[in-house]
């Protein structure tokens, strides 16, 4: 029995430590990300900077937005390996979404909000899709290394990421709306009632920046 509540007790402080430092990582790297990202934001038209300066401010953006809705899947891993795994776990899962930043640098350029719209209702539309589905789902489950989870999340939230970056890369305002979304989505089962009308919203928004794009704030800086 004494055995057993100090199994439990060091399982508990374990998972304890492992959520504290995961938000704790997450709201650090909020305040850095803010702070290199004011300024920044030039809608469609913005410029992403040198390569180091992206990659740093990228890990910060994906640490802030991502960690939170990763907090269950932390947690089991802390519970079931112990705490001294979590770092393994939470690095390598970063390490993935990084691979999609160098991907993004390499591919994007500053485009129109025809482009940035088109984005929008293609992101909409994959909402609905079994393949989106899927990897929410495994996204849930537990996972056997952060690299496998990371994959997984990634191809859940690969709309939503593209759209954040067809919209404003750098906008503070767009980043936190996708991360409310993706965290959303992470600690909660899917629901048609919920994910069918938001998936219709975010294509009806692509099809408002397609025909007019002024009236989506921030998409566009007057002439």
């Amino acid at each position: 029995m004494f055995f057993n509540n100090k199994v439990v007790i060091a399982r508990t402080s374990a998972t304890t430590a492992a959520l504290t430092a995961t938000l704790g990582l997450a709201a650090a790297s909020w305040v850095v990300a803010v702070r290199q990202m004011n300024g920044m934001d030039m809608g469609v038209a913005t410029q992403l900077g040198s390569f180091a300066f992206f990659v740093a401010l990228w890990v910060a953006m994906m640490a802030a937005m991502m960690l939170p809705g990763s907090a269950p899947a932390v947690l089991r891993r802390a519970h079931a390996h112990g705490l001294r795994t979590v770092p393994l776990f939470v690095g390598s899962y970063l390490a993935v979404w990084t691979l999609v930043g160098l991907a993004v640098y390499a591919l994007y350029r500053p485009h129109g909000s025809v482009a940035a719209g088109a984005v929008a209702i293609a992101a909409g539309l994959y909402e609905l899709t079994p393949l989106k589905q899927h990897f929410r789902r495994r996204c849930q489950q537990n996972v056997r290394s952060g690299f496998e989870y990371g994959l997984y999340c990634v191809g859940s939230s690969v709309g939503l990421m593209l759209m954040l970056v067809a919209l404003g890369v750098m906008s503070i305002t767009w980043m936190s709306v996708i991360a409310v979304l993706v965290l959303t989505q992470k600690v909660l089962l899917a629901k048609a009632a919920i994910d069918v009308p938001l998936a219709l919203a975010i294509v009806g928004l692509g099809i408002l920046i397609v025909i007019a794009p002024s009236s989506v704030p921030g998409l566009t800086r007057p002439m």
